[in-house]
């Protein structure tokens, strides 16, 4: 009898992010919320503190995490399409600098 539990099977991942572009030193910096298996009995939530990144640094970033927490084997999110996972992302530009420590 194997008694050993496993991690959830990822179904969704959502990633909601907001971003400041700091104008004086030209930076761009995100923070946000990746939500596994939305809306589920197994739904996780973690989130991606405030960091300097632009463009779809964080949907690489939000990649990183689940693969850290062994929620995902891979990098490529091609691979986790075709295995069945329904990815969201969405990034909220032009937010101010306090708009991105509400996900802390």
């Amino acid at each position: 009898m194997n008694t050993q539990t496993s991690a959830p099977t990822v179904q969704t991942i959502d990633i909601q992010a907001k971003e400041w572009f700091d104008k004086i030193n030209g930076n761009s910096y995100f923070a946000g919320l990746i939500t596994v298996n939305f809306g589920m009995p197994t739904e996780k939530r973690y989130t991606m503190p405030f960091q300097y990144g632009y463009g779809s640094q964080y949907e690489q970033e939000a990649r990183e995490i689940l693969i850290n927490k062994g929620l995902i084997p891979t990098k490529d999110s091609y691979e986790l399409r075709q295995s069945g996972i329904i990815i969201r992302s969405s990034i909220q530009r032009n937010c101010k600098k306090r708009e991105l420590k509400e996900f802390v």
